[in-house]
């Protein structure tokens, strides 16, 4: 897929903005893809928050039930749940005062994305972190 130059700088501007970044739906598996990128992110350089209700760690890291009970400032949410179970956590993300959403390969919802961007947030769907701070940075 061809990026235009706005989506580029989106991009690479979320990527650079980021430190703390919150993985929601953050797997125990090794073998999924949230695990995997969480990981990289971490070796990458960020501060990297795991989310997820069935789980007390993650990575060696205290892992949250949502994204209002983490008790420090999140830049971006990065989403690793099913498209329809996105608007909650875009309302959660707007209640904590975060920057960026991203939303993970395979998940897109227009109206939550509408929310966020609407609340101020920067938005990217349907796009991997991993492959794009690979690819950009």
């Amino acid at each position: 897929m061809i990026l235009a130059a706005e989506q580029l700088k989106k991009i690479r501007k979320i990527l650079r903005e980021s430190k703390t970044i919150a993985v929601v739906g953050l797997s125990p598996k090794p073998h999924r893809p949230s695990h995997e990128v969480a990981r990289y992110l971490m070796e990458a350089g960020y501060t990297v928050i795991p989310v997820n209700p069935g789980q007390d760690a993650l990575l060696g890291l205290t892992c949250y039930p949502n994204l209002r009970a983490i008790p420090t400032q999140i830049d971006m949410v990065d989403i690793f749940r099913r498209s329809e179970a996105v608007m909650n956590i875009i309302d959660d993300a707007v209640a904590v005062g975060a920057r960026f959403i991203w939303m993970q390969e395979g998940i897109v919802n227009q109206e939550a994305a509408a929310k966020a961007e609407a609340a101020g947030l920067l938005v990217v769907m349907n796009r991997c972190t991993k492959i794009d701070h690979m690819n950009l940075l």
